[in-house]
């Protein structure tokens, strides 16, 4: 039985939540599965992930192939950074070690989007701001 690691939609119309499951990869999207290891919830902001650490690394050790974008949810966490590293026989304080370093890089990084996405805030605002006073000073004339 090849396992998967995909989502499984839940949800009203037009908000899904999805569950992060393990399912046999014949079973329909939202049919059977194996196991819930976790949620996501594209329409929060941020948007919200929670994924089962330890449950996630049992299912990946056993040969589950996640989907694409299970993949990508399972790398912002820093799943798969953890367990190619115990894949590679790392030591635990190295895996922990290797781990904080990489949440300060994710954080650095974040800090560094949030200082960039305000600098473009404040810029267009001020653009806006004197594109209208230009706009009042060709009109009386």
């Amino acid at each position: 039985m090849a396992v998967k690691l995909r989502l499984r939609r839940m949800g009203k119309k037009r908000q899904p939540i999805y569950k992060v499951v393990a399912a046999d990869s014949r079973s329909p999207r939202d049919g059977k599965f194996l196991e819930a290891i976790g949620l996501y919830n594209p329409k929060a902001n941020p948007l919200f992930v929670d994924i089962k650490e330890d449950r996630a690394l049992y299912w990946l050790s056993v040969g589950a192939q996640p989907t694409d974008t299970v993949r990508s949810l399972l790398r912002s966490k820093g799943i798969t950074l953890k367990q190619e590293l115990l894949k590679r026989g790392a030591q635990p304080e190295e895996v922990a070690t290797a781990m904080e370093n990489w949440n300060k890089l994710k954080e650095a990084s974040s800090e560094r989007k949030a200082a960039k996405k305000e600098k473009k805030k404040e810029t267009s605002t001020a653009e806006v701001k004197g594109a209208a006073s230009e706009e009042k000073v060709e009109q009386p004339a």
